[in-house]
This record gives structure tokens, C-alpha cells and sequence, in this order.
């Protein structure tokens, strides 16, 4: 079927996706940023020009304290060297590493132990900030967790400051329109970039029954808008938080995890428990931009021919349906080159 808005639908009922674009449709936009110019489009790849490191309690040892060290290299695309598990290979950011989804994106390579979890927070950077190849060393496989999103990995890639080399940027986009429908009324569409434009703009919106409630943006990706959004921290619900804090303890994955009211936000059935960021006109849209910037474009991310432009339409949508849908893409040949005129 090839229909607009959303194209060839390559998952779900035709039927839902039509009734989620109907509902999709109805729901306002917050926040309509689309006047703002994206930045020009970078024509040599870049890696960062010196080492730099970040550290924090460890996102599932909380108790624990956990490095990464970002380093220049010449291999393509970015990746993740366990320095624990000598002998094992880095991991290459790239959806034929991904392992699992259920809870977070994690990657892995060989070795069951070779492992990263929670990459999603980490490898969104390069995307957002225009970073092509890059290592990280990782002490363990559980990256540190930080009171400000990815604002402190933001920091220390700036400060390491960028290094041109001698091959082109790839710019990669959809053939034609796509969707992929989700559970829940959930769907995710990629359309192609218009007059080969060589940027990324999102349409994104989230439906929460508690607090946080419908959200919805639209940008132009730029690097300020990337580092303005990377502030939002991931989010869960006052119930989920409470379990954490009392029959989770039981578990060994749940009472070991570093989550504080400072690093997430709560929210509760009406109300926020702690003080939610990223303010618009009286509202916050911390969730959404978590959602568009430390999610979704993780998943563009692992896109492995270049970086992704076009127009992504997301709907109640996560981290399976984002990976899922790049898996497709990779598997049946969905993308192609975009040359500029």
C-alpha cells in the first residue's frame, strides 16, 4: 500500500494506522520550531581532536562508580572498546549489534559478556552533534548515569573539540514514504528528504496517562536544538519509583539501580514528584524532547550507511519500534544516497 501520510506500511493493520494518524492528527503541536534553520551540512567526516572523559554512579550499580573515555580514531562510525574484557573486540555501533530492547537498547558483539547497555543516551550524540567516528572506552558494560540527561557528554565532546578527515559525509534517506505501526495506537513514519535537503526534521509526540500527559514538538535538528533538549532525563511513573523503592529491593536488577529524584523525572497520576524541566508556555515537554532526541535519534543512529535526513513522524512510540524500523531498513534495502545539487 502506498498512501500518504505514511506511505508503505511495513507493520500493523493498515486500519490502526490510520486511526492512530486520525488521533495523531488531533493532537496539538506545543512547540512549532520548524522556522528555525538547521545547521549547513557538513561536507568531511569529523572525529573529536583529543580524549575526554565522563563519570557517575553507574546506571544499574548505583553504588558503583563508572568511566567512559571518548578517543579520536580512523575507523568508521563509532564504537565501544570494554577495556574489562580483554580479548573481546569493540562493539560497533550498528543495529546488526543490537542484542535486546525491552527495557533499553543494548548493544553487543561475541561474547555474551561483550555488552553495552543503555547505549541510547550515549550514541544519540552522534547524530546530534555531527560527530562520524568515534571510540569509547568503557570500564563496564553499565554506563554512568547523570543528574542533567547527556548534557555532561555534551560538555565533554565540545570541550575535546572536533578533527576533520579526508572522507565525505554520507547523507542517507528513505526511498519512499514508510510507517510502522505499534502496539497501543504507536507509529513510527520516515519520509524522504524534500529536494534532497541534507538535514533532519522531526515531528514528535507522547500520550501519558499521568502527569506528563500529550506532548508534541516539531524541529529542524541543529546542534544548539540537540544541546537545549539534551537536558531531559528519562522519566518514569511515581508507582514504578515506589516499587523501585520497596518490593523492588528483592530483585537484584531493580534495588542496584542508580536512579535518584534528581536523574529522573517522576511523575505521578496528576502531578510531577520532582520538579520537571524543559519549560514551554507553562508546560513541561522534558518527556518529549527525552523521547525525540535521546531516543529516537539513538535509533537513527544506528543507521550504518551515514547519517539519516528526511522528515520522522513519531507517534507513542519506543525503543522497539524504533529499531525494528531501521532493522527493516537495513534488511530489504530501504535507504539510498542523497547527493545534493
Amino acid at each position: 500500500m502506498n498512501q500518504e501520510p505514511y506511505g508503505v506500511i511495513l507493520a500493523g493493520a493498515a486500519d490502526e494506522v490510520r486511526r492512530a494518524y486520525d488521533t495523531f492528527g488531533q493532537q496539538p503541536v506545543d512547540w512549532d520550531l520548524t522556522g528555525e534553520s538547521p545547521d549547513p551540512p557538513d561536507r568531511r567526516q569529523v572525529t573529536i581532536r583529543k580524549a575526554a572523559k565522563v563519570a557517575g554512579p553507574g546506571t544499574f550499580f548505583g553504588r558503583e562508580h563508572r568511566t567512559l573515555t571518548f578517543e579520536p580514531t580512523t575507523l568508521a562510525g563509532w564504537w565501544f572498546n570494554r577495556v574489562d574484557q580483554p580479548g573481546s573486540l569493540p562493539i560497533k555501533v550498528s543495529v546488526g549489534n543490537v542484542w535486546t530492547t525491552i527495557r533499553n537498547v543494548v548493544l553487543r558483539s561475541g561474547s555474551p559478556h561483550n555488552y553495552m547497555r543503555m547505549v541510547e543516551h550515549i550514541i544519540a550524540l552522534r547524530l546530534g552533534l555531527g560527530i562520524d567516528n568515534l571510540m569509547i572506552k568503557a570500564d563496564a558494560g553499565d554506563p554512568p548515569l547523570f543528574d542533567r540527561g547527556s548534557i555532561d557528554l555534551v560538555e565533554a565532546l565540545q570541550a575535546a573539540g572536533t578533527e576533520p578527515q579526508d572522507a565525505p559525509v554520507v547523507y542517507v534517506t528513505v526511498k519512499e514514504p514508510v510507517t510502522m505501526g505499534g502496539a497501543n495506537g504507536s507509529f513510527l513514519t520516515l519520509l524522504p528528504a524534500r529536494d534532497k535537503a541534507l538535514h533532519l526534521q522531526m515531528d514528535c509526540a507522547v500520550d501519558f496517562p499521568n502527569a506528563m500527559g500529550k506532548q508534541r514538538i516539531r524541529f529542524n535538528l541543529s546542534r544548539r536544538r540537540f544541546c537545549y533538549g539534551a537536558l531531559a532525563r528519562t522519566n518514569t511513573t511515581a508507582a514504578m519509583m515506589l516499587y523501585a523503592q520497596t518490593v523492588g529491593k528483592l530483585f537484584a536488577d531493580i534495588r542496584n539501580l542508580g536512579y535518584t529524584n534528581k536523574n529522573i523525572l517522576i511523575a505521578g497520576r496528576r502531578r510531577y514528584v520532582n520538579e520537571p524541566l524543559l519549560m514551554h508556555a507553562g508546560k513541561s515537554l522534558e518527556a518529549v524532547w527525552h523521547r525525540a532526541l535521546l531516543d529516537l535519534l539513538a535509533a537513527l543512529a544506528l543507521v550504518d550507511d551515514g547519517r539519516f535526513v528526511g522528515e520522522v513522524v513519531s507517534y507513542k512510540a519506543g525503543h522497539t519500534l524504533d529499531v525494528e524500523m531501521v532493522r527493516i531498513l537495513s534488511r530489504y534495502n530501504l535507504l539510498q544516497t542523497v547527493k545534493s545539487t
